[in-house]
């Protein structure tokens, strides 16, 4: 195993014990970004020769008898649609293809002060809308797995570079399922946390429950780590507040005897594949043997996504309702499409809409007192060409609009508790399958150590192994993703 596909945690041991310097990581990780990306088109602006200083910097710490930060020397890849102080920052957008911050987005902060250096930032859809990873400054990103595929969004481009060893540790965003359905199409985890637990203090509605930030990895153990990292308040984040990391780091232990597992294949309510609906019923038929209990769930939630329609408008009309017309002609298609929305909604709707989304929260949480955590697909649909702007068909039925088919996590969203995608084998096409796992408002560290419990578990059984791309085999492919960057990224 080469030094770049150890974990996170085991990369952060080895430093701590001196058997590996921060610089020989760095380097390996570059030699790989170099040599892999091409390949996928993860990574969007590189910070390599700051990064190099940095790592050297953290060598020499080692000779200090100071305790190390949690983080001390491990590269950290940044999803393009956060602030990074001295790097480029385009949020996926040609008006912002030389924009270079001067400030760190608080969740960046946090994890440099922890240790990690940033190394790279990785691609995003344009202004994160949607969940496929394509826009005009860097191009699309390919999936792991097929690059002629979609590698999920709007964290693809975080999700690609932990697939493919590129970076051990990166950070995403979720609204309707941006950490969660990457995740999943790529074979790694990434947590959307109860909102508030990450502190974001450049969220435009600084109320809204609907935006977060959270940590990737490639299993549970380095998503925890780095969750570990992000933790704390934040004075310009209003819903933000403090928890111990000691909760989140070193992960409990969790008997998966005693879990009481809850699932639905659709919530009642969404289009799902018959071929994703087949294999999930495979997973929880192997899982139902080796807990306490393990039964069928039913929901309400026939008016959600209406609601989901008018609070994610809102939330789109607040971020860019300040531009003139000229300025709106640069955003994609996805955006405007929000903002249409939000055009025609009115104060009535508005008003229902959160009166909706408290229910649903309430729903959510009545199912907690009997169960741990609750199962369900992460996403309705193998991969799909990311030629393709999004799933316009799903189980014979045309979507209503191009996060429609991302039902299975924006539903989450609106209950507002703690849900992960972890890797569960592949599916009928031999592309990652992920099962989303949800445990209960603001018990994120719970559902971590439980989620923890599950994947051991899985390790177990070569069906339900986390899936691993053939990088020999995507090295040696056709790499014509460079080839569609519009306007050539400034580096």
């Amino acid at each position: 195993m080469s030094i770049v596909e150890k974990s996170a945690v085991q990369l952060r041991q080895l430093i701590r014990d001196k058997k590996l310097s921060p610089v020989e990581l760095m380097d390996a990780c570059i030699a790989r970004i170099e040599k892999t990306n091409p390949s996928v088109n993860a990574i969007a602006g590189t910070d390599f020769e700051r990064a190099r200083d940095l790592a050297k910097l953290a060598e020499t710490k080692l000779m200090d008898k100071r305790p190390l930060p949690l983080l001390h020397g491990l590269p950290l890849g940044v999803k393009d649609l956060q602030e990074t102080s001295g790097l480029l920052t385009t949020y996926g957008n040609i008006n912002y293809r030389n924009h270079v911050p001067t400030f760190d987005n608080s969740q960046v902060a946090k994890l440099k002060k922890a240790g990690a250096i940033v190394t790279a930032k990785t691609n995003t859809p344009d202004m994160g809308a949607g969940a496929n990873t394509r826009n005009a400054v860097w191009g699309a990103t390919g999936n792991p797995f097929n690059p002629t595929l979609n590698a999920g969004g709007s964290s693809g481009g975080s999700a690609a570079a932990l697939a493919t060893d590129m970076l051990p540790i990166c950070t995403g965003s979720d609204t309707g399922g941006s950490l969660r359905i990457p995740s999943a199409l790529c074979g790694v985890v990434g947590l959307r946390p109860t909102p508030g637990r990450v502190a974001d203090n450049t969220r435009a509605l600084g109320w809204s429950v609907l935006n977060v930030l959270g940590p990737m990895g490639r299993n549970v153990e380095d998503t925890a780590l780095l969750m570990a990292a992000c933790l704390g308040s934040d004075d310009d984040d209003p819903l933000s507040f403090d928890t111990p990391a000691e909760h989140y780091w070193p992960l409990p232990a969790i008997d998966l005897a005693k879990l009481r597992i809850g699932y639905t294949e659709d919530f009642d309510s969404c289009i799902v594949d018959q071929d994703i609906r087949e294999v999930f019923r495979n997973r929880i038929e192997k899982i139902r043997p080796n807990v306490a209990l393990c039964e069928p769930l039913s929901f309400d939630l026939s008016s959600a996504s209406k609601t989901f329609d008018v609070l994610r408008a809102e939330n789109f009309l607040a971020a860019f309702n300040h531009l003139d017309a000229e300025e709106l002609k640069s955003l994609g298609e996805n955006i405007r499409s929000n903002l249409e929305i939000a055009a025609s909604i009115s104060l009535k709707e508005r008003a229902s809409a959160h009166l909706d989304q408290t229910r649903i929260m309430r729903q959510f949480n009545s199912v907690f007192n009997v169960y741990d955590l609750i199962l369900t697909p992460t996403t309705p649909v193998s991969p799909f060409p990311w030629t393709q702007m999004y799933a316009d068909i799903v189980d014979g039925k045309k979507m209503r609009n191009y996060y429609h088919w991302a039902e299975l996590t924006y539903l989450v969203t609106l209950a507002t508790n703690p849900a992960l995608s972890i890797p569960c084998g592949k599916d009928k096409y031999g592309m990652p399958f992920g099962i989303q796992v949800i445990g209960k408002l603001r018990e994120d560290h719970r559902l971590l150590g439980r989620a923890h419990a599950l994947e051991q578990f899985f390790m177990h059984d070569t069906e339900m192994q986390r899936p691993r791309p053939d990088l020999t085999l995507l090295n040696s492919s056709n790499r014509e993703l460079k080839s569609i960057v519009t306007h050539p990224p400034i580096i």
